[in-house]
């Protein structure tokens, strides 16, 4: 019963907030990175974008002129970590503001001596457990042309991490999935990278990734979705553990359907 009325809820939304066949069409094209999706899949993107828009409140801040076409990538975008997932990962949460450009954030955190400091960095993007994501206009308006880097999905990545608590680069994984696994590829993996990044070497994936193990996380979700050959090159086992927790395979899709290496 309950789940024939989710699905009621479910298709009168979908009813009631229909996304127009050109303004779909316009998104499509404007993110390189859903080339290869099947038709399927862009028809369940879509649904999924529909629905997040309408749980969501994607509002703009700071005098920043949101556009219709810019609600709908951050949606798309949003959208993609999840298609084979589902909304609920996002459950918990209502909004995602929007600020023009960078923006200056203030943190208070208490050192060691019981000094209160207070900082200012400037950041393109933030997300909060059980809060809002935050997000750089014009980064947003960047994203998705297939050069690795992601604002929308390095920050909604961060929510999937924080389904469990406080973001460490371990999201829940899925029933059959091995913990262990997981461990031994992302631990190898951020040790490996940050002593590249340590030792100056010069990387093809944003050194930001070094910060900590949820900065590498999320970072490898971008490059995972926007250059995946890239990180199936690099650190084939973590691209395996990805693919296996987002039920997805971009490298294969973009490869035509090829599997995993």
């Amino acid at each position: 019963m309950l789940e024939t009325l989710k699905s009621w809820n479910r298709n009168r939304i979908l009813r009631r907030n229909a996304l127009p066949e050109a303004a779909w069409r316009t998104v499509v094209s404007a993110l390189p990175l859903l080339r290869g999706l099947a038709d399927e899949e862009l028809a369940r993107l879509r649904e999924l974008v529909v629905l997040f828009l309408h749980e969501k409140e994607v509002v703009a801040a700071g005098g920043y002129a949101m556009g219709e076409a810019v609600r709908l990538k951050i949606a798309a975008q949003a959208c993609l970590p999840i298609l084979n997932l589902g909304l609920d990962y996002y459950a918990g949460w209502v909004s995602v503001i929007v600020y023009p450009d960078a923006f200056v954030p203030e943190h208070e955190y208490t050192d060691e001596a019981g000094v209160v400091h207070l900082v200012r960095d400037p950041m393109i993007g933030e997300s909060w457990e059980r809060g809002p994501v935050v997000l750089s206009g014009a980064d947003v308006e960047r994203s998705g042309e297939h050069d690795g880097v992601n604002v929308v999905i390095h920050e909604f990545v961060h929510k999937l991490d924080m389904l469990n608590g406080a973001p460490d680069g371990f999201p829940p994984l899925h029933r059959g999935m091995d913990s262990a696994a997981w461990s031994r590829a992302f631990s190898g993996a951020f040790d490996d990278f940050s002593a590249k990044v340590k030792s100056g070497e010069e990387t093809v994936i944003d050194p930001y990734a070094a910060e900590s193990p949820a900065e590498f996380f999320a970072v490898m979700s971008e490059v995972f979705f926007e250059v995946p050959h890239t990180l199936r090159r690099e650190y084939p086992e973590v691209y395996r553990q990805m693919a296996a927790f987002f039920r997805q395979d971009p490298a294969g899709r973009m490869n035509g359907g090829a599997g995993c290496a």
